[in-house]
């Protein structure tokens, strides 16, 4: 049974899927009151702590102190129910590359009792639409150097009516700034259920199409006190700093949730790249990292050269598989583990993972508190030690699509989850990664989509046909590799090669962008014309 509700709105808690299609939820150990608001938790409770004068946020040349962090999301929070309208159970979108002031956003609008939908900046009109209509979003709150791809999906959208900018430097000269300058510092959040959803995590799936995995405001919290408090053992002398955009959970999980749960800090980088991960560790002395083994390969190089990142206590690496071979030199080089775990959007975070003292390359680890994790086969019958299989799991997180009752029976059978990926188990109860269940490219961390990239391709005059697979590469784990037979009069030649990637870039999201174009004459298909990508697969 699901607790209390302060959601005028309802939208969210009517769409969660049927009782009889949920996870087994395993909730021993995660006791929270029936009304739990997790913003005012990552806030006001620190200040109450006594941690008001420690710093919460770093980024855009300002350090923010949780004092400062609470009474900003207040202000901005107060704007958001007084100036626009937000009810508490509206969804409301974020657009913005990581900066304080997304994370204030965020905040704010989780303590004004919002469902809060958090989006990549690199995101297109057409792929923000279908986020806003498949959530029905109302409110929309955008960096104003992002408005642009906003604007248009606004003017197209049945269901966004308030689209309202702010500010992701440091110099509060934005719309929602202005409004919430005039506000108290004082704001009496919406006395949230903790099975009210707070957030959406949406994730494209191999087809495309997004898929919006619900979380509640206890959801937030377990992924704190379980993952981050067991496995990292945050405390307030830590300062965090990462890749993962916050629109990803695991981004938001690593660079907000856990820093701010414990009374950390955490350093937020617009371009994360690595050069610039590595300044920001060196000066702020940073403590525990989130990034791909694409990040980590480069940091390598760079302590080569000189680079000091003796300060880190924890490198956790998620998002793509981490070769032994990085892993043993990371150990080499700095005498410490690289942590390497697998999650999910759907399960929030991870509940697969290394530990510090336990920890080997090659190796996913085992489950966090709270997870079991077993090896099945088709009839989810479990297999024997060292037989692939599919990745079964279940704990106090678990998938619940939003309004799609075909995927989540997809995803979970028997009451466990299954995540898509194929792992085995080893005679010591260790789990190992083996490969994706499906046609998801994962690329330097990010989850693309084949068929999507397929699309736009396909709409492109000169091309007539296309596959697009991953490909592996040693930098990025794979790469999109795009399979294109040519429509009559294009030429096969570099300059179609770039004209087509640069088609890719400004259709969808340019990270998505074939990074090897091969022609040929035909693609391999079945007897009934369905392309065969595990032969183009095979060739590389």
């Amino acid at each position: 049974m699901l607790g209390p509700t302060a959601h005028t709105d309802s939208f969210a808690r009517d769409n969660l899927p049927p009782f009889a299609l949920w996870p087994a939820l395993r909730l021993d150990g995660f006791d929270y009151p029936d009304h739990l608001n997790a913003a005012v938790e990552m806030t006001d409770r620190l200040v109450e702590a006594g941690l008001g004068d420690h710093v919460a946020l770093i980024g855009n040349g300002r350090a923010r102190t949780y004092k400062e962090l609470s009474d900003w999301t207040n202000r901005l929070a107060n704007a958001l129910v007084s100036d626009f309208g937000v009810k508490p159970g509206n969804r409301v979108l974020i657009r913005s590359a990581n900066n304080p002031a997304m994370v204030a956003c965020w905040l704010a609008a989780t303590k004004a009792g919002a469902v809060v939908v958090n989006t990549m900046p690199m995101l297109r009109a057409g792929e923000l639409g279908a986020i806003v209509d498949k959530a029905q979003i109302t409110h929309a709150l955008c960096d104003t150097r992002l408005m642009d791809e906003m604007a248009i999906c606004a003017k197209a959208s049945k269901h966004l009516r308030t689209v309202v900018g702010f500010d992701g430097t440091a110099n509060h000269d934005a719309e929602l700034d202005r409004a919430a300058l005039s506000k108290p510092v004082k704001f009496e959040a919406v006395q949230t259920g903790r099975d009210d959803v707070a957030l959406l995590g949406f994730t494209s799936g191999t087809t495309g199409q997004p898929k919006a995995t619900m979380h509640f405001h206890r959801d937030l919290l377990i992924i704190a006190d379980g993952y981050a408090r067991e496995v990292l053992n945050v405390t307030p002398d830590d300062v965090f700093v990462g890749s993962p955009p916050l629109a990803f959970t695991f981004g938001l999980g690593g660079l907000a949730i856990f820093p701010l749960r414990f009374g950390a800090t955490a350093c937020l980088l617009e371009n994360a790249s690595p050069p610039n991960m590595i300044e920001i560790i060196q000066k702020y002395r940073a403590t525990v990292c989130f990034t791909a083994p694409t990040a980590y390969r480069v940091m390598l190089k760079a302590m080569d050269e000189g680079a000091d990142l003796s300060s880190l206590r924890a490198a956790v690496s998620a998002g793509e598989t981490l070769p032994g071979p990085v892993y043993e030199e990371w150990m080499e080089k700095t005498g410490k583990p690289m942590l390497d775990g697998i999650g999910a959007t759907e399960m929030l975070h991870i509940f697969i993972s290394n530990r510090f003292g336990d920890s080997f390359p090659a190796c996913t680890g085992r489950p966090v508190t709270g997870y079991e994790a077993r090896i099945v086969g088709p009839d989810m019958e479990t297999l024997p030690d060292g037989e692939i299989g599919r990745l079964a799991v279940r704990g106090p997180t678990g998938c619940r699509y939003l309004a799609d009752e075909e995927r989540q029976k997809a995803y979970v059978r028997d009451g466990w989850n299954l995540t898509g990926d194929s792992f085995w188990r080893d005679e010591n109860g260790y789990f190992h990664f083996a490969a994706r269940s499906d046609d998801m490219i994962i690329s330097s961390g990010y989850n693309i989509a084949g068929p999507e990239v397929e699309a736009a391709l396909l709409a492109h005059d000169d091309v007539l046909e296309c596959a697009v697979v991953g490909a592996p590469d040693d930098e990025r784990g794979q790469i999109v590799e795009a399979h294109v037979v040519l429509a009559k009069g294009a030429t096969a030649d570099a300059v179609t090669i770039k004209r087509l990637q640069d088609h890719v870039k400004a259709t969808i999201a340019p990270y998505k962008y074939p990074r090897r174009v091969v022609f040929t004459d035909t693609l391999p298909k079945t007897a009934t014309g369905k392309i065969q990508r595990f032969r183009l697969r095979e060739d590389d």
